[in-house]
């Protein structure tokens, strides 16, 4: 019988780690379960993302073989602000923002990590950050900070270019302070965070090192990114959310439907909970197989965060919508019989009323180029119009394959 995998030795696998402080020790401590590690989340919006899912499926991972999460809100790193892979400085928000958008994340994260009798602790850096002394936290931690190593990092190539401002460059060293008052009060011995993370993290290593003389260890995850290098969980431009009134359960189903050939294989492997071994098996499938493997991955993920009964209906909807199943909850809009002059409307008032495009000049280029089709019919005269007769049998509207509503006149 072939021995059991590790959860180390799984991580490797599926390709999640990218950098590791000491390897022999992490190994050891996350095989035990002996690793209270901490990943932390910066509340910059009222809803996590598909980017912070490699972060959340690694707690999960890891709490199921024993260890212990912390999931730490930014309340206090918020207020300033993180540079890391930023070309621009983030938006300041108030504390009650701040307050608000970790009530939030925190419903969230419990559908991945298990909260209940101390197996996973939620906590607030701002507890601590907010209440210190300008003078005493410059006397006590800021001799351990190289500047010369600070500006070599990573992290701050990029504000560097257009100007890096004092408030940012303190970001490390509040990241850092976070690993030292965790490990002091919380016994916690890791950190996890992407690897562009990875400078913010040694800092916090070596100030635990100086000040206590302990040695403490982090592990990045790698980044989830495109078969071109770009940042996945972005539609569009726009990010795509966990919380369901942001993007919707069959939204967020479909972007990992139609991920490319290239990448759904990769996200299978890091992203859901299968068996290495079923998706080791996939690695030889091409073709129409790879359209199987994409439903597999947005089935799986849209279950994770939404449940089972979402997931279902987002399969169905997909299907009935590219004809290989009954109706299904396909998205609708409602549009209003006010809407309709002497009893017909025309095409880019009806590509702009169910909100395939955000103004009606945007509409009229869609058009123009091919993009919009109804009920399978594409309509490129933007001129074009239908009754009220015709819009009342609720056809579907599209626009290119992927964005479309069911329209239903009130």
């Amino acid at each position: 019988m072939a021995e059991k995998m590790t959860i180390y030795d799984e991580l490797v696998a599926r390709g999640l780690i990218a950098q590791v402080t000491n390897e022999e020790e992490i190994k050891k401590m996350i095989n035990e379960g002996k690793a209270t590690f901490y990943i932390g989340f910066d509340c910059t919006a009222d809803s996590l993302t598909a980017g912070h899912f490699m972060a959340l499926t690694l707690m999960k991972r890891l709490q199921m073989a024993g260890n212990k999460p912390i999931a730490l809100i930014g309340g206090g790193t918020t207020m300033i602000g993180d540079p890391s892979g930023r070309t621009d400085m983030r938006k300041m928000l108030t504390k009650e923002d701040i307050d608000h958008n970790a009530l939030c994340f925190k419903k969230q994260m419990e559908k991945f990590i298990d909260f209940s009798d101390g197996k996973a602790m939620m906590i607030n850096n701002a507890d601590w950050l907010l209440n210190l002394n300008y003078v005493e936290m410059l006397r006590e931690v800021g001799a351990c900070f190289s500047v010369n190593n600070m500006l070599r990092a990573e992290c701050y190539k990029q504000r560097m270019e257009k100007g890096l401002s004092f408030l940012e460059f303190n970001y490390m060293i509040m990241q850092s302070y976070d690993f030292y008052y965790l490990f002091k009060n919380y016994n916690c011995n890791m950190q996890f965070g992407g690897d562009d993370q990875w400078s913010n993290m040694l800092g916090g290593t070596e100030l635990i090192r100086r000040k206590l003389g302990k040695d403490a260890h982090a592990m990045t995850i790698t980044l989830l990114t495109d078969s071109q290098g770009k940042k996945m969980g972005k539609t569009a431009g726009n990010a795509v959310w966990l919380d369901p009134k942001k993007t919707s359960p069959y939204d967020f189903y479909q972007y990992w439907r139609n991920v490319a050939d290239a990448d759904v294989l990769k996200c299978i492997r890091m992203l859901t909970f299968l068996p290495i071994e079923q998706i080791n098996e996939m690695d030889s499938w091409e073709g129409a197989q790879l359209n199987r493997a994409k439903e597999i991955l947005a089935y799986e993920l849209t279950k994770l965060v939404h449940g089972e009964e979402e997931a279902q209906k987002a399969e169905a909807s997909a299907k009935a919508l590219f004809g290989s199943g009954a109706e299904a909850e396909i998205p609708s809009v409602e549009i209003s019989t006010a809407d309709f002059a002497d009893g017909v409307i025309d095409i880019v008032t009806l590509v702009t009323k169910a909100g395939l495009c955000p103004s009606k000049s945007e509409s009229r280029r869609s058009v123009e180029q091919g993009g919009i089709t109804l009920n399978g019919e594409k309509v490129t005269d933007i001129k074009k119009t239908f009754t009220l007769a015709e819009i009342s049998e609720s056809p579907v509207i599209k626009k290119g394959k992927k964005t479309f509503k069911k329209i239903i006149v009130k």
